[in-house]
């Protein structure tokens, strides 16, 4: 029940849900209280540009992801650990696995597999029944990783979690199976303060190495002309997704702490 309301409960809290609600409300007050449908819709308008502007969406994002910063050079480890929620299942018509906005992450792994930065990869990240289905993710991943040169004996997999503390316990126990200790943790840049947060919560000595960065730093000669201002400040369905995916993890970070998983 934990998982589903979850899943249910923050959609009415992200932009495009919060939005939504209010613009419920302006329909319901529209004939007996004018006053409040305008003050509705004009909060319901004001959360769905705020949010899908490059400045909000930014900052929201680099607020996250630059608390980790890749370490330069990256220390070898025991093992790398993957964290789903990066891959499409193979399901008709597709061709293959698809890559989501966060395949970055086993392409990542299997980069420093093939650096010899630890000499296994162990992915975590099972499929939600309810939620599209499919086959464990665990097993897309290895298959993306084995196509990139990783040998199969090298893979491990968590096929079950389902959420991040999940993959988290999961992980800890094939860990102290393998008799491993330090692992390199690969995920979404954004994802990282709450992941990280909760393997270092189960006593795993985890090291940041972050992907699938959003939020770039400028060159220092770029000039922001008065079109690109324009641009920026105008409603962009990619911002308000990148926008959401932000609150998603503050609310997660609270919810977690809440249940002492942080």
């Amino acid at each position: 029940m934990f998982l589903f309301l979850s899943k249910l409960l923050p959609i009415f809290i992200y932009p495009l849900g919060l939005a939504c609600v209010l613009m419920v409300v302006a329909l319901c007050t529209l004939w007996k209280r004018p006053r409040i449908a305008a003050l509705s819709l004009i909060l319901a308008l004001v959360v769905i540009v705020s949010f899908s502007s490059e400045y909000v969406s930014k900052g929201l994002g680099r607020s996250l992801e630059w608390q980790h910063l890749p370490p330069d050079p990256m220390p070898i480890a025991d093992a790398i650990v993957v964290l789903g929620g990066a891959i499409r299942p193979e399901l008709p018509p597709r061709p293959w696995i698809d890559l989501k906005d966060a395949g970055d992450r086993p392409l990542y792994a299997a980069q420093l597999y093939l650096a010899g930065k630890a000499p296994l990869i162990i992915m975590s990240g099972g499929r939600i029944n309810w939620k599209n289905g499919g086959p464990p993710e665990s097993s897309d991943m290895a298959t993306l990783a084995e196509a990139m040169g990783v040998p199969a004996e090298a893979i491990l997999e968590d096929p079950t979690s389902l959420n991040t503390y999940e993959n988290a316990v999961n992980v800890k126990q094939i860990l102290e199976r393998e008799n491993l200790n330090t692992i390199l943790l690969v995920t979404s840049a954004i994802h990282m303060p709450r992941s990280l947060k909760i393997f270092e919560k189960l006593g795993i000595e985890a090291i940041a190495a972050p992907t699938d960065y959003r939020v770039a730093q400028r060159s220092p000669d770029a000039n922001e002309t008065w079109r690109a201002q324009l641009v920026n400040v105008l409603p962009s369905v990619e911002r308000l997704d990148y926008s959401t995916r932000a609150i998603k993890e503050y609310i997660g970070l609270v919810i977690y702490r809440l249940r002492g998983w942080l």
